[in-house]
């Protein structure tokens, strides 16, 4: 029995010397880190894409001198109106055109020949009634001068008062005369006039026409999109607004040339019938003389 328990204690002691030589070990082993896991190597990096190409290169803007500023490009202007137009409008554009450089030309050709009627009413002034006579102060003004052709119609009167003629009085002959002559230069003198009154009474109607038509193709547009978008109405409602414009710009000098020039030829022509007057009565004093000698 004793012999049993010696065992027992014995086999109890090796049990707790075994627990105690493996608790350290075990300590030991859950206090170390584990071995970190090698890293899987990582795929070579791809090589790098070639740089893109250049994006095309916008189109350089317009500079208008000053640098550093740019000007953009209208897509409603005048040259935007005239390639995106049908053959209306371009023809609207063609006869307001027309009118515009009809009136400019009579207005710089008229008031070229107002000046030249007044430099040779100044010369007619100082040199034909210093003449000796009629005939030779009529020769003595130059060729094509109005003033040499009211004086040579005045002399070609009082020569042909023959036959028929002879009849009528010598004064109111060559009175007559003198005074078809003068109106001749007065109607040569308001030559194109009629033209200038056409244009400043007709060009805002054409301009309306040309508004009248881009209004139906901005509507007509509306209606193929089915919505009033600025984009769809834009360019006809511009077209409409340059036509009224260009209208009004073709019959305001029109008007206001037309009126001025009305009015420096009633300034010259009373130097015209001044003269005429004057001519008329040395033409029958010296026929009158001439009877009494």
């Amino acid at each position: 029995m004793l012999k049993t328990t010696r065992w027992a204690t014995l086999a109890a002691l090796l049990m707790v010397a075994a627990a105690a030589a493996v608790t350290p070990l075990v300590s030991q082993a859950q206090g170390q880190p584990a071995p970190a896991a090698t890293p899987a190597p990582a795929p070579a990096a791809a090589p790098a894409p070639a740089a893109a190409p250049a994006a095309t290169t916008a189109p350089a803007a317009k500079t208008n001198g000053v640098k550093g500023t740019e000007v953009v490009e209208n897509p409603y202007g005048l040259d935007a109106l005239w390639r995106g137009s049908d053959w209306v409008a371009k023809g609207t554009l063609i006869i307001l055109a027309i009118m515009s450089i009809g009136s400019w030309y009579i207005i710089v050709t008229k008031v070229y020949e107002q000046f030249k009627l007044g430099r040779e009413a100044r010369i007619a002034e100082k040199s034909f009634w210093s003449a000796p006579s009629v005939k030779q102060g009529a020769d003595g003004l130059k060729e094509g001068s109005p003033f040499r052709f009211i004086a040579e119609s005045g002399l070609e009167a009082q020569s042909k008062h023959t036959g028929l003629l002879g009849n009528i009085n010598l004064s109111d002959w060559v009175s007559a005369s003198i005074q078809r002559a003068i109106d001749n230069v007065a109607s040569r003198l308001g030559d194109g006039l009629a033209f200038l009154a056409t244009v400043g009474s007709t060009a805002p109607f054409v301009g309306l026409f040309g508004t009248v038509w881009g209004i139906y193709h901005a509507l007509t547009a509306i209606g193929i999109a089915g919505q009033a978008s600025i984009d769809r109405v834009a360019g006809p409602v511009g077209e409409a607004l340059i036509m009224t414009a260009i209208g009004l710009a073709v019959a305001v000098p029109a008007v206001l040339g037309y009126n001025w020039l009305i009015r420096r030829n009633k300034r010259a022509m009373e130097d015209v019938r001044a003269f005429g007057a004057d001519l008329h009565a040395v033409l029958m004093s010296a026929k009158s003389q001439a009877g009494k000698a």
